[in-house]
């Protein structure tokens, strides 16, 4: 890597910009996986650049290999102590470890051996982005990484067969040889059209295992047994996708507004709800199906609906549940059921999915009456720390008039939502009394201190409430099918236990009055996300059910083609023929004249491809900018010009010995000057040649030759 060399061919600036690019593709793979912390990435970064700029010519520097050593006995010292005390994981102090000496080795590489370690490094990049992303962006670098990959190797192999002795190297060009970035996309398209049949032939079964060897990336706050007020605010500032749903029956009966609810908790503070009591049961899942509900439940009159969720990698231990469920089919073999009937897992889970079929309220049915609510679940659901004692007056006067307790919380609802505007900034101060400073003081926010000041004050007149958490909506991506779930579609709304009813859904918040459009940057969001989706699918969840499914797909949309296409051919082909005869006979002019200019093209077309692509060399070449190749065209049109006189080059001489059989004196002479000028330019590599073999072809083309025996 070096272009101050003697040798500075096209292969050999070919080879620094693909080794360069190869490794940069592996340093953006696992970037794009997340797992990288920011000093690693920067470094990187930065020694990519300078190594840039020095291929560029616009740095230089020399590093010894001193320098070298001292640095990496420094970092094997130190990479015991990265394991243990500042990554303390295996898997992340080993990519530290690679990137070191992806650094060191892009700043030093200089011999073969160095370009050979310079290749290992880069592929341990890309097999570390393999075992760490499951985004889809790993397929673009994967991509990225191939092309120059095939780049590298190829210029490579040229580079290694030009300093052999035994070969003469003709091309000396320093420009960037186009034939070889040629090579190196239909080499990259051939290998990915090869291997998408065997892609789908063999499904993935190793995932598992390197599961075992990933931290778990983040755990999305909110959605605990403890939530404090603002922490969901804080997560609608992040636009990163949670989960997907996707409705499977029931399509038509799922409001708008569906609710997935993840947690509720029925402590208050003051500042922060949480669950106190730990009475959960451990629910053992059978055939990998979970039944839900009980005989009285089934036989509940409500709406069904069934949908399959996607959890993204390490969001929640929570099942996150549009409705009651009444089955959930989950690849686990337990599941923790709490008491206000959430559901988690024993730990976050990777990749986690699960259908479900569930009830979807309807605002209650009479003649449902279900179990009455513990004395001492009331007083839990009633419990309030000392507040403001505005907050009941308020509500208390806003609930005069009302009778049942239906009435009162619907009052209270359209209170807040019609009173209050919605906001998603965040309070400057924190306050000793968030709600009181809510209704009273700031008088606008986000979900969380709609839900929380609806909950307060239906415990202040003595309503049963509590809070639960989740997402809202989504939004329907077309192009998957999928609802797209993203952070900043958490919420929270209350629940109320109302006679008759049961636990009740309310929702204070009213809607944003600045909801996001369908602009470029959504569209584009969306594109990614059918991408993501298909990444998910057919790529890390695939495995042997859905090849199968994928097979039996295949065969019957093929099967079904088939027919509907002999059935339209037998069906158009008279009709279509009739309206053809009829359309010939109106233009037969237009038939005749197309018809003659297909075959024009067909027989001359080549010829004048040809003459086109001549005339474009010449000219180039009178201007000074010929290359090697040319000298061979040249000395083809010298020839043309001789055998147009009678004179004919044999296939077994040489040029020299060819420029010494002419018999013509004018002819010989410069015959003989355009074999010299020509041995100069195609072996010489002096492009000041081609304007002396131009004038030579038109002084020839002048001249009176006549054969001679």
């Amino acid at each position: 890597m070096t272009p101050s060399a003697q040798r500075w061919t096209a292969a050999d600036a070919y080879f620094e910009i693909a080794l360069l690019g190869l490794l940069g593709s592996g340093y953006l793979a696992v970037l794009g996986s997340g797992y990288l912390d920011t000093t690693t990435a920067v470094a990187t970064a930065a020694g990519l650049l300078v190594r840039a700029l020095y291929v560029l010519g616009w740095v230089r520097f020399d590093i010894s290999e001193n320098a070298v050593t001292r640095w990496t006995v420094a970092y094997i010292a130190f990479y015991p102590l990265d394991y243990m005390y500042l990554s303390r994981d295996f898997l992340t102090a080993t990519v530290h470890l690679v990137f070191f000496l992806a650094v060191v080795k892009v700043l030093t590489a200089s011999s073969e051996r160095d370009f050979f370690y310079v290749k290992i490094i880069a592929f341990l990049e890309l097999l570390a982005a393999s075992v760490l992303s499951s985004s889809a962006n790993y397929f673009l670098f994967l991509a990225l990484f191939l092309f120059f990959g095939v780049g590298t190797f190829t210029a490579s192999e040229i580079r290694r067969s030009a300093a052999r002795t035994d070969f003469v190297v003709r091309s000396g060009q320093r420009n960037l040889n186009w034939r070889l970035l040629g090579v190196t996309v239909f080499a990259v398209g051939g290998i990915l059209t090869l291997t998408a049949s065997l892609f789908f032939l063999l499904p993935r079964t190793a995932r598992a295992a390197f599961q075992r060897l990933v931290p778990q990336r983040y755990h999305v706050p909110g959605f605990s047994n403890e939530v404090t007020l603002g922490q969901i605010g804080e997560l609608k500032m992040r636009n990163s996708a949670v989960m997907h749903a996707r409705i499977l029956t029931g399509n038509e009966m799922a409001p708008y507004g569906l609710k997935w609810r993840g947690a509720a908790l029925t402590q208050f503070d003051g500042k922060r709800w949480f669950n106190e009591t730990n009475s959960t049961e451990v629910m053992r899942v059978e055939a990998g199906v979970l039944r839900v509900s009980s005989l009285e439940d089934t036989l509940r009159r409500a709406r069904r609906i069934s949908y399959e969720v996607a959890m993204q990698e390490s969001t929640s231990d929570a099942l996150f549940l549009a409705g009651s469920p009444e089955t959930i089919q989950i690849a686990v073999p337990l599941v923790i059921r709490t008491p206000a009937n959430t559901f988690r897992l024993f730990g976050p889970a990777d990749q986690l999915r699960y259908r479900v079929y569930a009830l979807l309220e309807t605002g209650g049915d009479p003649k449902y009456t279900g179990r009455p609510m513990s004395t001492e679940e009331r007083m839990i659901n009633l419990r309030l720390p000392p507040l403001d004692g505005r907050i009941g007056e308020l509500a208390k006067r806003i609930a005069a008039g009302s009778e049942s307790d239906f009435d009162k919380t619907h009052a209270l609802e359209a209170y807040l939502r019609r009173a209050y505007p919605y906001t998603t900034e965040l309070p400057q101060v924190e306050t000793a009394d968030p709600v009181a400073d809510f209704l009273f003081r700031r008088k606008k926010g986000h979900c969380e201190y709609f839900a929380s000041s609806l909950a307060v004050m239906l415990r202040s007149i003595g309503i049963p409430a509590r809070i639960a958490t989740g997402f809202q909506s989504g939004i329907f991506n077309p192009l998957s099918g999928w609802y797209l779930i993203r952070a900043s579609d958490a919420h929270s709304w209350v629940e109320v236990w109302l006679k008759g009813r049961g636990w009740t859904t309310f929702d204070p918040t009213p809607p944003d009055p600045n909801p996001a459009g369908q602009t470029l940057s959504m569209r584009l969001q969306l594109y990614a996300d059918a991408l993501q989706v298909f990444w998910q699918d057919w790529v890390l969840s695939y495995d042997i059910e859905r090849q199968l499914n994928l097979a039996a797909r295949v065969e019957q949309s093929s099967r079904s083609f088939q027919l509907r296409w002999l059935e339209r051919a037998a069906a158009d082909w008279a009709v279509q023929a009739k309206h053809g005869l009829e359309a010939a006979k109106r233009k037969a002019w237009l038939v005749t004249a197309a018809a003659g200019v297909f075959a024009a093209l067909f027989f001359f077309g080549p010829a004048l491809v040809r003459y086109a692509r001549l005339v474009v060399r010449v000219h180039r070449v009178r201007r000074g900018q010929a290359s090697a190749s040319d000298a061979t065209l040249l000395y083809r049109r010298m020839l043309s010009i001789l055998r147009q006189r009678g004179i004919e080059k044999p296939a077994w001489i040489t040029p020299s010995e060819f420029a010494g059989t002419v018999k013509d004196p004018q002819a010989a002479a410069l015959v003989g000057k355009f074999t010299d000028t020509y041995y100069a330019l195609r072996f010489g590599n002096d492009h000041a040649a081609a304007p002396r073999l131009v004038a030579l072809l038109d002084e020839l083309q002048r001249a009176s030759i006549v054969k001679r025996n």
